[in-house]
């Protein structure tokens, strides 16, 4: 696999170096559904201005990265095309190995189920055989280097495919066992952008079960387990933010980073929700409803937890899809993570409803923006509400796209446990209706 993986490496980082010297570079820079005020390249650039004259970076209203971050590109900003095409290798290599790993812990888990006779009889052809999951890692790192929405975003120099790279450095970490990694991955990528702060209950639920200790609140071995690794990612945490404070010599990041996440602010178009919705809002409204919007990323975790407890890394799909859609400035570049675990699920295929519509709608919506831009800001023919209104379709498409598999999962562990076809008492085919 070694091969087929250096040549996926070679083919990507080709396109990339190529368009990074073609007009294409300074056309997607600008684009909206690319890059958003927290990651555009432009006002990285301009928060390193800043820095150069001795002027916190922070002191306008342009830049909203981390103080890690600016400091990180004040000593590569002249190799940042190298950077960001780095970055992402690391995280296909990084995706490749964790898909790897899991694959065989499944291959494990599958073959001690069938020994203890807990699937049923006629389920043999749900099983996943070595020869279906041989390809997968490989087919997962493709999905994402080869995906446009990562070589756009690659390419316009967002600095959304370095929070994909410690994401993916994270699920390595949590699927190879190593909970202090884990936890230190994980307390980077809360500390950029605070959502991902809902894969902390999946990356526990993940290390409880690969060291065997029941997931049961009435265990001690759970609630030990439990405070080591919050004590792991809080400190990681508490250092971050501290070493930030020590390089800029204030605390004027906390509102201009995670203030600015929270309160949305900027209302630039963008393929979120929140944009319109809050530019058309009365504003002694407007704190109501954006705490309900962002309470709305986080609300999920529980029940998601709850009912994929035994299925940690799917749930780390789940909450990173969740995130990317419900997040208050998203990108393509964080749909092309999520989109990348998609081969993990090809054996959900068969149970899959809508799939072939959503692909269709999502890849009309991707033609559509910049079409809908046009006519909305150059030729004037249409307004905000047609931009909208395709932007809305995108996202009801990712949400169809991500409870479809949703759907496909949990019935498949269905089948698996009571047989794949289901009779009725009087003998007649049962129809399976999951609630």
């Amino acid at each position: 696999m070694a091969a087929p993986l250096t040549l996926l490496l070679v083919v990507s980082v080709t396109v990339r170096a190529v368009l990074f010297r073609s007009g294409l570079a300074a056309l997607v820079a600008d684009r909206v559904e690319v890059v958003s005020p927290l990651n555009a390249w432009k006002r990285v650039v301009e928060g390193l201005a800043l820095l150069d004259l001795g002027i916190s970076p922070y002191s306008g209203d342009v830049f909203h990265e981390t103080p890690l971050t600016i400091y990180l590109f004040h000593f590569v900003v002249d190799y940042a095309e190298i950077t960001f095409i780095l970055a992402d290798v690391i995280t296909a290599v990084a995706l490749y190995l964790a898909a790897k790993d899991y694959n065989k812990q499944v291959f494990r888990k599958q073959k001690y189920a069938l020994e203890a006779e807990r699937y049923a009889l006629d389920c043999l052809e749900l099983i996943r055989s070595p020869g279906q999951m041989h390809y997968i890692p490989l087919k997962v790192a493709m999905f994402y280097l080869l995906n446009p929405f990562t070589i756009l975003s690659c390419v316009a120099k967002s600095t959304c495919g370095l929070h994909n790279t410690i994401i993916a450095l994270y699920i390595l970490a949590t699927i190879k066992g190593s909970a202090l990694l884990s936890a230190i991955f994980l307390a980077l990528a809360t500390y950029q952008s605070i959502y991902p702060l809902t894969l902390f209950a999946p990356a526990l639920l993940y290390l409880l079960q690969r060291q065997y200790i029941p997931v049961n609140v009435y265990r001690w071995g759970f609630w030990a387990f439990l405070l080591q690794y919050a004590f792991m990612f809080l400190g990681s945490l508490v250092v971050l933010v501290g070493l930030s404070f020590f390089l800029l010599g204030s605390w004027d990041f906390l509102p201009s980073v995670y203030g600015f996440i929270l309160s949305v602010p900027d209302l630039t178009p963008n393929i979120g929700l929140f944009w319109y919705f809050f530019a058309e809002m009365f504003q002694h409204f407007r704190l109501f409803f954006l705490c309900v919007f962002q309470i709305n990323v986080f609300f999920y975790t529980i029940p998601l937890s709850i009912k994929l407890q035994d299925h940690p890394v799917f749930l780390i799909f789940m909450q990173i899809a969740v995130v990317s859609i419900f997040k208050s400035y998203p990108t393509v570049g964080d749909i092309s993570l999520y989109l990348s675990f998609l081969p993990l699920w090809n054996h959900l295929y068969r149970f899959l409803r809508n799939i072939f519509l959503v692909s269709c709608v999502m890849l009309a919506c991707s033609a559509l923006f910049p079409v809908l831009w046009h006519l909305w800001i150059y030729a004037g023919s249409a307004n905000s509400n047609f931009y909208y209104a395709i932007t809305l379709l995108f996202n009801v498409a990712q949400i169809l796209l991500v409870s479809d598999y949703f759907y496909a999962y949990l019935r498949r562990e269905h089948h698996l446990i009571h047989g794949l076809y289901l009779k009725r008492p009087d003998g007649s085919e049962a129809t399976l209706v999951l609630k």
